[in-house]
């Protein structure tokens, strides 16, 4: 038996905060999870899969554009013209109510809101048990994990679909159906397809429990790689692949910069972009790590991000900077250090009375030039040094 374990599509998930992108990043960004889903299919017909299970979220909301029903009923027939079956729950994005009448092909089983059970016989003549149950009207359900049936009789495969959260969860999202794998392992089933955590997980390896995250990332915390999870074997065991989907990857990079005149940061920039480049489409949070004692202007930032910008427009595997932000490491010193310049620099009776401490020194004195041939530049800028030697021990 061989199929697909997705979930989390959010198909028309509407980017409302990237407005600002260049119009062709921000058609390729709304568009992306379209094409991540066209991907899941053309492997799914590739690989000749028995089934695709989509384990809750399909939509990003109850009032689900026309376009992605359209879109997926057209992919559902695809998939039924290749003998390949779709079994769909709904999560808390997108529930099913009163007012969502979907006429999918007769290829595609949905789960109703109570927990219920769909047999299905593999090419190879495995029977298959999927139990599961869709989301209903809005976020506010009871736990239906009681109501799964338990796989007593051992008989075919049995594949329990929950959109739901680990009670470890250790990721920040909404918790939903909140279970621990004592009551999942209590069904007795043979793999369970997990929905909602937008992150790839193996819970447990005997059953195999997995989230397969979500298709395609659509914001700075959704980085990484994204796809779904082929799964193949039989009433033994069921072995996990991650095959990637995505069309665009959120990534977070840093960059070490010695100084930060705006020239030497853009080409360190543009020399970073074109090798991230041939990895594909990007949207990247960008950290520049400097130790030095400079500070990037208000106006030479905007200017360098303002190029940076005009460099992807019309380029087909962009790598757009969503945020540039300058990590000073020696911050804390720089301010204690413009402080005291503030301060004291331009008080000559606290210079003359150092001075004079140094020339009555007679320690000091015989190594002092003459006070009359003595810059006060130069010994500002050693205190300067000093100062900041002292304040890096």
């Amino acid at each position: 038996m061989k199929f697909i374990h997705s979930a989390d599509l959010h198909l028309d998930s509407p980017f409302k905060s990237r407005t600002k992108m260049p119009h062709n990043i921000f058609e390729e960004l709304t568009s992306s999870t379209y094409k991540s889903v066209t991907r899941m299919f053309d492997k799914a017909i590739e690989e000749q899969v028995d089934f695709i299970i989509i384990a809750g979220d399909v939509f990003d909301r109850e009032n689900r554009t026309l376009k992605a029903e359209t879109f997926l009923k057209k992919g559902f027939e695809r998939l039924k013209d290749n003998g390949i079956f779709v079994y769909m729950i709904h999560g808390n994005h997108d529930p099913l109510s009163e007012n969502v009448k979907s006429k999918w092909p007769d290829n595609v089983s949905v789960f109703k809101e109570n927990v219920e059970t769909f047999e299905s016989v593999s090419q190879k003549g495995e029977r298959v048990f999927l139990h599961g149950f869709s989301y209903f009207m809005d976020d506010s359900y009871e736990n239906k994990l009681d109501d799964y049936p338990v796989n007593h009789l051992n008989e075919g495969i049995h594949i329990g679909i929950l959109h739901g959260t680990y009670s470890k969860n250790r990721y920040d999202q909404a918790r939903y159906t909140e279970f621990n794998l004592e009551t999942l392992n209590s069904k007795l089933y043979h793999y369970w397809a997990l929905g909602h955590i937008h992150v790839r997980e193996q819970l447990s390896d005997l059953p195999p429990i997995h989230y397969p995250g979500n298709i395609q990332g659509r914001h700075k915390n959704e980085y990484g790689d994204k796809g779904f999870l082929l799964v193949e074997g039989d009433d033994v065991y069921l072995s996990t692949s991650f095959i990637k989907a995505h069309e665009i990857t959120f990534a977070e990079y840093a960059l070490e910069m010695k100084t930060l005149n705006k020239q030497d940061i853009y080409q360190r920039i543009v020399e970073f972009k074109e090798r991230l480049r041939e990895a594909g489409k990007k949207i990247i949070q960008l950290t520049i790590n400097h130790e030095g004692d400079e500070e990037l202007s208000e106006i030479d930032y905007k200017e360098l991000l303002e190029l940076l910008h005009e460099d992807e427009q019309d380029v087909r595997n962009f790598i757009w900077i969503d945020n540039l932000s300058i990590n000073y490491l020696n911050q804390n010193q720089t301010a204690i250090l413009n402080d005291i310049k503030a301060s004291y620099s331009d008080n000559e009776e606290i210079f003359k009375e150092a001075l004079n401490t140094m020339y009555m020194d007679p320690k000091i004195n015989r190594h002092l030039p003459p006070m009359q041939n003595l810059k006060k530049e130069d010994y500002l800028s050693l205190g300067e040094e000093r100062l900041k030697m002292l304040m890096r021990k």
